[in-house]
């Protein structure tokens, strides 16, 4: 697990006071007023930039704070992070998913802020039996409460799923209209487009992953209890939510148990954390390994240029994992 070394406060508010003087040439946001005339939009980590790109095109220019291949949980924020963000049209993040972007964020001074949890329903997601999460819901039963979760235990992976990531789009549209009023029809217009790409990406799911031979699927990070939910399926996780966390040998034990019941064939793991317990896992039960990738963030290594494209990726690893017919 990762200490996050997070600025003090203090720091924090003096480097957005000196980001309005000494940094209005930083790379990062522009301003409505700047010599491009674009909207400035700051995304803390790659779902919500793919959609602020997606939405605003070139009417914005938008900067990440989290940079490929960084795990977002772990962000650090500098000083000049911080001071860009004060300079932001629109700021777009996901509240307690990055706990030093939160605190940069609530010094940051910016009128227009967007906080995706509020966009859609956040909802408590276990470590496994994630199956119309009746039983988590009802027992309050293995949810682990570690650096990914957002606000009361709550799952922030929302963006997995494409009706919830829709929901957000049409949030994230809407800011884009109220920053920038002259260009709202644009705003509209793209919205309407990427929902209803998001819409056909849900079927492509729904009938994809409709008959398998089985239901159930182990993976290091828990991040898609909204995947299996909204698709009927199981997850296991070998951690929680947090991808760093290790498993005690009783959860590896269960796991075991649970692969030979469900007919589980595939360990997944994903690329911007350690593969190792999954192929610990895989190797003591004569299972095969895969990638099904929570989407934190597109490297070279990412299966796919984009979200979509990853996405049906992680579609295609569920079929054959789950011996789709």
């Amino acid at each position: 697990m990762n200490v996050r070394r997070l600025i003090p406060t203090a720091a924090l508010a003096g480097a957005v006071a000196l980001g309005a003087t000494a940094l209005t040439a930083c790379s990062g946001a522009g301003a409505t007023g700047s010599k491009d005339g674009k909207v400035g939009v700051t995304a803390s980590f790659y779902p919500l930039q793919f959609l602020a790109e997606q939405i605003g095109k070139d009417h914005v220019k938008v900067d990440g704070l989290t940079k490929p291949g960084v795990e977002p949980h772990d962000l650090e924020i500098t000083p000049k992070q911080t001071a860009q963000l004060g300079e932001a049209d629109v700021v777009l993040y996901l509240k307690s998913l990055q706990p030093a972007v939160d605190k940069a964020v609530a010094q940051s001074g910016v009128k227009n802020i967007v906080d995706a949890a509020t966009l859609t329903e956040l909802e408590v997601h276990g470590a496994g039996h994630d199956h119309g999460a009746e039983e988590a819901h009802a027992e309050g039963e293995g949810h682990d409460h570690g650096h990914g979760e957002g606000e009361g235990g709550k799952d922030p992976h929302v963006w997995l799923d494409p009706v919830k990531y829709a929901e957000i789009a049409k949030g994230v549209g809407a800011a884009l209209e109220k920053a920038d009023p002259d260009h709202a029809a644009d705003y509209r217009k793209n919205t309407d487009e990427l929902v209803g790409k998001l819409t056909a990406l849900d079927t492509e799911f729904k009938d994809g992953l409709k008959n398998t031979a089985s239901r159930t699927f182990i993976t290091t990070h828990s991040a898609f209890g909204y995947l299996a939910e909204r698709y009927g399926l199981d997850q296991e996780g070998i951690s929680g939510v947090d991808p760093e966390s290790e498993p005690s040998p009783a959860r590896m034990k269960d796991l075991q148990a649970v692969a030979k019941k469900d007919n589980v064939t595939t360990v997944f793991f994903e690329t911007l954390a350690s593969d190792k317990t999954a192929k610990t896992l895989a190797t003591d039960t004569g299972l095969t390994t895969d990638v099904l990738d929570p989407l934190e963030g597109i490297t070279d290594t990412s299966q796919g240029a984009d979200y979509f494209e990853v996405m049906r990726s992680n579609l295609k690893n569920l079929q054959k994992a789950l011996g789709a017919k």
